[in-house]
């Protein structure tokens, strides 16, 4: 399969030379191309247009591309890709955690992460959402963040206790469950719920679950605007996402078959008011659950490989804009959902991975569970 797989993705290359110019990095907005391709056509094209470009795209893009074809694949070439990642946040924890008992760090901090939001309709609902919790930011975005992936892949990082007890003092529930957080960010919500729940440092997600619902009832549906509308079914995919540890085993559906239903009764309107982003990662809420043969994930293909555009060897963003740094969540997406795997795996654990081992950071220590876990 393996040698298939490289024999497949050396003929598209090969296939696709004559149309990949750097239009792939434009910024302009370009006129899509229409086509006849085959899923497994869209997925080499963009494959092969990531893979040849990935050293020119962002370490924590190159990262999160590699992460997800490791789990995807097994291939310890992913592996690689991942150490990058760590990398890069272990020198980040170590900065943050390791200040959080320094006077002042913490309310600095977090003024400078709320003012990376930005000024745009968006960034201004989230910034007044966060008002009340002016240290949310810090708490969420960056330590969660950091530590949890430090932790996916079988480390505890610098100053892991101190961030801990950080944590565990600060009660996040009010942040977790106010509507005008829900309403201004629910997938990443249940992201930091996710993460703190998987850290130890507290279990939110039944609090968050009834505010989401509460802010989010089915019978209110025709009163929200496209964006509301994207934020609430976006969050919805990331509670089967998170139940996932983000694409490492499947999820049981039974906890989320009231999302699985909605999915299904709403997709007409999911595929004409929503995104390709959040469009794919319904169909892959459904091949996470076991549900691959629903109706909604072959509508969901449909569209996904229609979106895509052979000239540009990506699926551009909903503006049109050709742009792989932005676009690579969208594409990758998109190649998860159309060869989606019968065995997902778990990490990449990379104290166990001959290829990334000896190139560990200095700052992160091997979990003891890690110890005697096999990987690829």
């Amino acid at each position: 399969m393996l040698e298939l797989r490289k024999s497949k993705t050396l003929s598209y290359l090969l296939l696709s030379a004559t149309l990949f110019s750097s239009v792939a990095f434009a910024k302009e907005s370009v006129e899509k191309t229409s086509h006849n391709l085959t899923a497994d056509q869209v997925y080499q094209g963009i494959k092969t247009n990531l893979e040849t470009n990935l050293y020119a795209l962002p370490p924590r893009v190159q990262g999160h591309y590699a992460i997800r074809q490791f789990r995807m694949t097994g291939e310890a070439k992913y592996a690689n890709g991942s150490l990058i990642d760590l990398l890069t946040i272990a020198e980040r924890q170590a900065y943050y955690s390791c200040n959080l008992d320094k006077p002042g760090f913490i309310k600095s901090e977090s003024k400078i992460e709320a003012d990376k939001l930005g000024s745009g309709p968006r960034a201004i609902a989230r910034k007044e959402a966060i008002a009340p919790y002016p240290n949310f930011m810090l708490y969420t975005d960056v330590l969660l963040r950091y530590a949890s992936r430090v932790d996916e892949f079988g480390f505890t990082g610098p100053c892991h206790d101190l961030m801990i007890k950080t944590l565990k003092s600060a009660n996040l529930e009010p942040a977790f469950t106010d509507p005008k957080m829900i309403k201004a960010w629910a997938a990443q919500l249940i992201n930091y719920v996710y993460w703190a729940k998987q850290i130890g440092v507290g279990d939110y997600y039944q609090a968050y679950k009834q505010a989401f619902i509460k802010t989010y009832p089915d019978s209110n549906d025709d009163k929200l605007k496209k964006g509301q509308y994207k934020n609430k079914v976006y969050g919805m995919t990331h509670f089967i996402f998170s139940a996932s540890e983000y694409y490492q085993h499947p999820v049981d559906p039974k906890e989320y078959q009231w999302i699985l239903e909605y999915f299904e009764n709403n997709i007409d309107r999911i595929l004409t008011d929503t995104t390709e982003d959040i469009i794919t990662e319904v169909g892959i809420s459904f091949l996470i659950t076991g549900n691959g043969d629903n109706p909604v994930v072959a509508k969901v293909k449909k569209h996904v490989i229609a979106a895509y555009d052979p000239k540009l060897m990506m699926i551009p963003s909903p503006h049109g804009k050709a742009e792989l740094s932005s676009g690579e969540h969208r594409n990758v997406l998109a190649m998860m959902l159309l060869d989606w795997p019968e065995t997902l795996h778990k990490g990449p654990y990379l104290n166990n991975i001959s290829s990334t081992k000896k190139y560990l950071p200095k700052l992160v220590k091997p979990k003891a569970s890690m110890n005697d876990a096999k990987s690829h």
